[in-house]
């Protein structure tokens, strides 16, 4: 396998590091970050990749003096970042880009024929029905890279899809779990990134702390795997043992479960439908004693409804949630706003935007508007 990395600095990244450490058949041929400098040249250095590609050319220069004693191509921007995703000695590429970025290298990576192992969620979020027809039309199935949906994929392997009575996507609820919405008044951004169970990106650990993650994990859900948004449900489940499960039409419930490590769902995906041994932890469910499972409260995590509200829209609406989300986040990480004015924010983007697309352009407008209107509304210049 000759792989392109996209976000290789970040915890997908560098977890999908640690695998192919273990194969040496599996080739690293181009690596970029958007930020990481010196994590990002220990990683050219170890694994000697064709292609490195950085976020500006400022970083691009300072890279290039680092790296000039290597073999290794240093570029910048989002062009490079396509190039990256299309290269043409690599037959895979695993998107851990985190955001709206990650959409367009996906669609050319579809485009140019590469294999597609997807933890990206905002690609599906995002331009969902684009991207699964580009996939249909060019012959190339995306493998999830997320643990809940390497779970379900997993948990439909040999069985005839028409028998699927619904999908279940678990949750562990976040470090919030409980909380009434008063006493979420004050939390702070260090607060949200306590995650009970799971090691994440900043951007990924505060949208669980919302639940936000687990409404666009629905949204991927339905693109993924063709199911309806109402034969997709949800369930707090605060181990993370269970993964997500599939219900079937004798009522049957097949289930993936393991350790919280996302190295499991990480090396499937490039090794489908082998299994191999993997750097992971043995699952020992005498010593867990007990899994619990709960209701998801979405009158105090309102994010939830919102992404079930915006795939029943379907056309632009997830995607100005989820670029109003974006920018929310991070003002919320800097201080700006309170975290639940995450939720108030995506509410009115989910309010204002409504229309169909018909290509990424169309996508990557509506992500500039709906941003726009958070920075106007809330005051940032």
């Amino acid at each position: 396998m000759k792989l392109s990395i996209l976000g290789s600095t970040g915890s997908i990244g560098t977890q999908s590091l640690d695998v192919a450490r273990l194969y040496p058949e599996i080739e690293i041929e181009a690596l970029t970050t958007n930020r990481r400098i010196d994590v990002l040249e220990s990683q050219i250095r170890e694994f000697k990749p064709k292609l490195a590609v950085v976020t500006s050319e400022d970083m691009a220069r300072d890279l290039k003096v680092k790296v000039a004693d290597t073999n290794t191509r240093v570029l910048a921007g989002r062009k490079s970042l396509i190039e990256a995703a299309t290269l043409d000695t690599a037959d895979t590429v695993l998107n851990s880009l985190v955001g709206m970025v990650g959409l367009d290298p996906t669609f050319h990576a579809i485009k140019a024929g590469k294999k597609i192992a997807l933890a990206n969620k905002e690609t599906l979020v995002v331009g969902g029905e684009l991207i699964m027809r580009t996939a249909k039309e060019n012959g190339i199935e995306i493998k999830p890279v997320d643990s809940e949906h390497s779970a379900i994929y997993q948990s439909l392997m040999g069985n005839d899809k028409s028998g699927v009575k619904r999908l279940v996507l678990t949750a562990s609820g976040g470090p919030f779990f409980g909380k009434s919405r008063d006493e979420l008044q004050s939390v702070t951004a260090a607060d949200a990134l306590k995650h009970p169970n799971w090691d994440m990106g900043q951007k990924i650990t505060i949208d669980s702390a919302t639940m936000m993650n687990k409404g666009f994990e629905v949204i991927e859900a339905v693109h993924l795997f063709g199911v309806p948004a109402d034969r997709v449900d949800v369930v707090v489940h605060r181990e993370s043992i269970i993964h997500s499960m599939v219900e079937y039409v004798d009522n049957s419930v097949i289930a993936q479960l393991g350790v919280p490590d996302m190295r499991i769902p990480i090396q499937f995906a490039l090794t489908d439908p082998a299994r191999f041994e993997s750097p992971v932890s043995q699952l020992n469910l005498a010593k867990i004693g007990n899994l619990s499972f709960y209701e998801p409260d979405l009158d105090t995590f309102g994010c939830l409804r919102i992404c079930r509200d915006a795939i029943a829209l379907s056309g632009i609406t997830p995607c100005a949630v989820n670029g109003a989300n974006e920018r929310a986040v991070d003002l919320f990480l800097h201080g700006k706003i309170g975290f639940l004015q995450i939720e108030e924010i995506a509410q009115k983007a989910y309010d204002k935007f409504r229309g169909e697309y018909n290509c990424i352009e169309d996508l990557l407008e509506c992500d500039k508007e709906a941003r726009r209107m958070v920075d106007e509304q809330y005051g940032v210049d």
